[in-house]
């Protein structure tokens, strides 16, 4: 099993829905340096491109090594399209996750994780994680057996506490089943309910143990690493100290949040990491946030750090999974010097800061979108008067989301993340007036430099990242 203090001083970002996607990871990795897939909605996003005909057939390709036989063959039989979609025909719905989880919706995370890291492994020998949201909990175990079915080195884990992350890593290395506990309102003191998966179900009881991959905590406190240094349900092998300039989801500021004259949350002393105090834990640990510049690098170094984890500028180089049309509008608007990131309280549905890239001088306001949640990673569950869960989303229909027990309140700001992020790698979904889903851009406040990293280039690699960063 490797060692920990072996993974390299660079990890790429496991960002979005699909933006790290096997290319860029497996550029990253045969560089040397640690390529991360992510995990979040592959599933929808394998089914998607495979009714667009799956261009160059790799997803075909990794299906044809997935374990489990008569599931690829369904999945391929249920969608995929030889010919490809018609123009402007909508996607196919795939059912909407809930709980408790259907072998056949296990079974397609499993192999859409699979397909991933296969890919992204597929003819070398360097290094490859897999980075999932702790707090989209159905598809966690799903996603991490099947990542693990293609030997995935590393798994990365923020938005949330994963303190039993550790432990399901050692039972699905030899095909054990493994819970974890769910997060439900309306539940009474003492009262839980647990996510369970048992891969013989799915799998021959001789199938044989499997690579049991590190597993990387994202932190934003240092309460939080040594919690889970000391309290997980395994080993952890090290921490990702991100911080509040980090693209996507941040962590909210601790106490009162107070806003800046801008609407921004405004984070202060007690949001900074100790980092001789997460040095004192004795596990390796790489700063996020901030950390893409040759300077940060050095500084992370010499503060004790393995290394860094690097997004934003991943983010946009050419194997990532950003739409071209995207990537070129965004690298357009660096090199005018017209591109700003707003990190905005409300956009996203889990209460969480998220970031929002705007590439005129401001973020632009919501597109006008019908409201509708119609993939639900991000919906909240909640248990009935019966004792039965279901579930709801601060971003669908304000009479439905109120109904289900929700407050109007609750609604306002709130965006669509799973339709817009699936829309940035051109797979956004049609709808019954011919329109598609509207984008939404997101990055760390370091997009806002990335002309001075461009210096007048329109395009580039990932390899052009890794060298300026070890310049």
């Amino acid at each position: 099993m490797m060692n920990t203090q072996t993974l390299p001083p660079i990890i790429q970002g496991g960002m979005g829905i699909g933006i790290s996607g096997w290319r860029l990871a497996r550029a990253v990795s045969t560089a040397g340096q640690l390529g991360v897939v992510s995990g979040t909605a592959s599933d929808i996003l394998m089914t998607r491109t495979l009714e667009d005909g799956d261009p160059g057939g790799h997803l075909r390709r990794a299906l044809d090594h997935f374990p489990l036989r008569d599931v690829a063959a369904r999945i391929l039989r249920e969608h995929f399209n030889p010919h490809g979609r018609k123009h402007n025909a909508p996607y196919h719905s795939v059912k909407l996750l809930k709980f408790p989880m259907t072998k056949e919706r296990e079974e397609l995370i499993m192999a859409a994780t699979f397909a991933e890291v296969f890919l992204a492994k597929e003819g070398h020998d360097g290094v490859i994680g897999i980075n999932l949201l702790t707090k989209v909990q159905l598809p966690t175990l799903a996603s991490i057996y099947g990542a693990m079915l293609a030997d995935v080195d590393v798994v990365v884990m923020g938005a949330g506490i994963p303190r039993e992350i550790p432990g399901v890593l050692d039972r699905f290395a030899n095909h054990e089943d493994a819970s974890i506990r769910l997060d439900v309102v309306g539940t009474d003191a003492g009262e839980f309910y647990d996510l369970h998966f048992d891969p013989k179900h799915h799998v021959d009881a001789g199938h044989a143990p499997l690579h049991r991959p590190q597993f990387l905590a994202i932190i934003s406190s240092n309460s939080l690493a040594t919690m889970l240094a000391r309290k997980a349900t395994g080993r952890v092998d090290g921490f990702i100290v991100e911080g509040p300039t980090a693209g996507g989801h941040n962590a909210p500021p601790r106490g009162e949040v107070v806003l800046s004259e801008r609407g921004e949350p405004v984070y202060g002393p007690r949001d900074a990491v100790d980092l001789n105090a997460l040095a004192s834990i004795g596990l390796p640990f790489w700063i996020a946030g901030g950390a893409g510049t040759t300077e940060a690098y050095r500084a992370a170094i010499d503060a004790g750090a393995t290394g860094i984890q690097i997004g934003t500028l991943m983010a946009f180089c050419e194997e990532s999974g950003f739409a071209p049309e995207i990537r070129n509008d965004v690298i357009d608007a660096a090199l005018a010097g017209t591109l700003q990131v707003f990190t905005d309280p409300l956009a996203s549905p889990t209460g969480y800061p998220f970031k929002l890239v705007g590439l005129g001088h401001a973020p632009e306001p919501a597109e006008p979108r019908t409201r509708r949640c119609d993939l639900g990673y991000l919906r909240t569950m909640y248990k009935l008067e019966d004792g039965r869960i279901s579930h709801r989303c601060p971003a669908e229909p304000v009479k439905i989301f109120t109904a289900k027990g929700g407050t109007a309140e609750e609604t306002t700001g709130r965006r669509c993340l799973c339709n817009a992020l699936l829309a940035n790698t051109g797979h956004g979904q049609v709808r019954k007036d011919g329109t598609t889903e509207p984008t939404l851009i997101t990055a760390g406040d370091q997009a806002e430099h990335l002309g001075e990293f461009l210096h007048g280039r329109t395009s580039y690699t990932a390899r052009d990242v890794l060298d300026y960063l070890q310049n």
